[in-house]
């Protein structure tokens, strides 16, 4: 049976962590408070243009595709490029376990559509993960730390110029969307070729959100077409690179918002099991104490009853 001295220590340690996770979880709020502005601000925009790039893209015959490399869809892609994003710090539960999880899932129900499959990671979670597993992947480290569109547009463009150059034939993001600050959801999506409306995506097993899910389930496209100044292919050189930063830019936000509302929550649920640890550990020293008294005292009637 452990001492009280040991019981105190235990208790005095739980409660200096107690008092840890209540601070983290102080923190977390109010990162996730500052990230969903601006995920929020992000979010109209970026379905917007989900939205304009593919139902124009939609109205594209043959011929105009073929000048447009990141809407060539190819029928049977090979060479298939996995971002992973997860956080660059732990402590947020199941946020970045889930995340691996499912793309270790993605690389093997796909291994034998997608025969050549690489992997990019953004974040120090999936970095460290995927090199203990043997994994070979392109690393992007350091980049919530200091998160910014630059940033972004520099991992975008080293992408987009695989694609281009024909080193790619589509390109996948597995992120956690935000959806409250206890719940996220994996999501796998298809960001490179751009999906037209009324087109389903390249591979099962993909999820989608938003206005990408109407475009997967076979959407009907108006037949009436737009009138385009200066001229479409104009308009689509332009808005289809812009497309895939603004998508990969939304999914860190995602990330982020995700990250600090799965921190938060788990350092919520940490402090409360610590309330209840030194809550038990509490009775246990007193029962521990009463059991020493009542032992003393005892001994001392003992004594005495032996002195008569």
């Amino acid at each position: 049976m452990p001492s009280l001295r040991d019981i105190r220590k235990r208790i005095k340690s739980v409660k200096n962590t107690q008092k840890i996770t209540k601070a983290m979880k102080m923190v977390a709020a109010s990162k996730l408070r500052r990230s969903q502005e601006a995920l929020m601000a992000a979010r109209p925009y970026a379905d917007k243009l989900v939205h304009v790039v593919g139902h124009v893209a939609a109205r594209l015959g043959p011929d105009d595709l073929e000048k447009f490399p990141l809407l060539r869809h190819h029928p049977s892609p090979r060479k298939v490029l996995l971002v992973v994003i997860t956080s660059d710090r732990g402590m947020a539960g199941a946020f970045n376990s889930n995340i691996i999880r499912r793309a270790e899932r993605f690389l093997w129900e796909e291994k034998e559509r997608h025969p050549e499959i690489r992997l990019a990671v953004i974040g120090r979670k999936a970095r460290d993960a995927f090199r203990r597993s043997g994994h070979k992947a392109q690393e992007h480290v350091g980049v919530f730390e200091s998160l910014t569109f630059a940033r972004c547009k520099e991992i975008a463009a080293s992408i987009l110029k695989e694609y281009e150059d024909g080193n790619l034939d589509a390109c996948f993001i597995i992120y956690n969307e935000f959806k409250s600050a206890i719940s996220q959801k994996v999501i796998v999506e298809q960001f490179l070729p751009v999906v037209p409306a009324g087109r389903p995506v390249l591979t099962a097993g993909v999820e989608a959100r938003g206005e990408q899910a109407e475009h997967g389930k076979g959407a009907a496209v108006d037949a009436v077409d737009y009138r385009y100044e200066p001229g479409k292919e104009g308009i689509l050189e332009e808005l289809v690179a812009r497309h895939f930063t603004t998508q990969l830019w939304r999914a860190l936000l995602e990330s982020v918002a995700s990250e600090h509302g799965a921190r938060m929550s788990a350092m919520d649920n940490a402090t409360r099991n610590a309330g209840e640890m030194v809550a038990a550990l509490t009775l246990k020293y007193n029962r521990a104490r009463q059991a020493y008294i009542t032992k003393e005292l005892m001994e001392i009637i003992g004594g005495a009853e032996a002195l008569k």
